[in-house]
C-alpha cells in the first residue's frame, strides 16, 4: 500500500463516529453477522438471564437494548448499512442521525466486559453519582441505586433513552456530586431514525 493509499484509509478511519441502528423486531444477531461479513466495526451488548420452564431451566444471553446494534461508519458512507436486511433506520434527532456518546458506550461495554450480573434499567438522568474506585470498573461514574439488597450502578445512553446497571461493592465507590431527586423522563419527542425512504415514529 502507498503512502498516499495510508493516508487516505487513515483519515477515513478518524471520520468514523459510533452510531445506533434501530432493527427490525428479533433482527439483532441477523444483523451483527451481516455487519461482520462486510467488515464494520459492531457491538452488541448483551446480558445473561435465567428463565424457568416447568422442566428445565435455561440461561439465555439477550440483548441489552432491544431492537439496536451499535455500528461505527462514515456518516456519508452510510448507505450499505440501511440496506441490510432487518435495519430500520439510524438513530437521531428527527430527520438527522447522531452519533451515539463515545464516553457512554465505552462504559456500556466494559460494564458487559465486567463479568459482574448486568441488566437494563429504567432510563435515569439524576441521582447519587458515584465513583467506582476498585475493581474491573474502576475509573467509571454512575447513578448509585438499590435494590433487593444489592447494590447497583447504572449508566444511560442519552440517544436512546436507555440505561443499564450492574452489580457493585457498595465499599468500591464514592460520591461524586450532591445528592439529587431520582427522575426518569420520556423520550424527547425530536428523537427518530433516519431512512432513505421511510419515516419511523419520533420516539425510540
Amino acid at each position: 500500500m502507498t503512502n498516499t493509499a495510508i493516508a487516505l484509509s487513515t483519515e477515513a478511519a478518524q471520520r468514523e463516529q459510533w452510531f445506533a441502528l434501530q432493527l427490525r423486531p428479533n433482527h439483532e444477531r441477523a444483523v451483527q453477522a451481516a455487519l461482520r461479513i462486510r467488515g464494520y466495526t459492531e457491538f452488541l451488548p448483551l446480558y445473561r438471564k435465567r428463565s424457568r420452564w416447568s422442566d428445565r431451566v435455561k440461561d439465555l444471553d439477550l440483548p441489552l437494548f432491544p431492537g439496536y446494534i451499535f455500528s461505527k461508519f462514515e456518516l456519508q458512507r452510510r448507505l450499505p448499512i440501511i440496506v441490510i436486511p432487518g435495519v430500520a433506520g439510524i438513530v437521531g434527532v428527527g430527520r438527522h442521525p447522531e452519533p451515539v456518546n463515545e464516553s457512554e458506550l465505552t462504559a456500556v461495554r466494559r460494564f458487559v466486559e465486567s463479568g459482574a450480573p448486568v441488566m437494563p434499567w429504567p432510563f435515569l438522568q439524576a441521582g447519587d453519582l458515584v465513583l467506582i474506585e476498585k475493581g474491573p470498573l474502576a475509573g467509571l461514574e454512575g447513578i448509585l441505586v438499590q435494590t433487593k439488597g444489592q447494590y447497583r450502578a447504572v449508566v444511560s445512553l442519552g440517544l436512546l433513552q436507555r440505561s443499564v446497571s450492574v452489580e457493585i461493592d457498595r465499599s468500591n465507590v464514592r460520591p461524586v456530586a450532591p445528592r439529587k431527586p431520582l427522575t426518569s423522563d420520556r423520550s424527547p419527542s425530536g428523537i427518530g431514525c433516519e431512512h432513505r425512504t421511510r419515516r419511523f415514529p419520533q420516539s425510540v
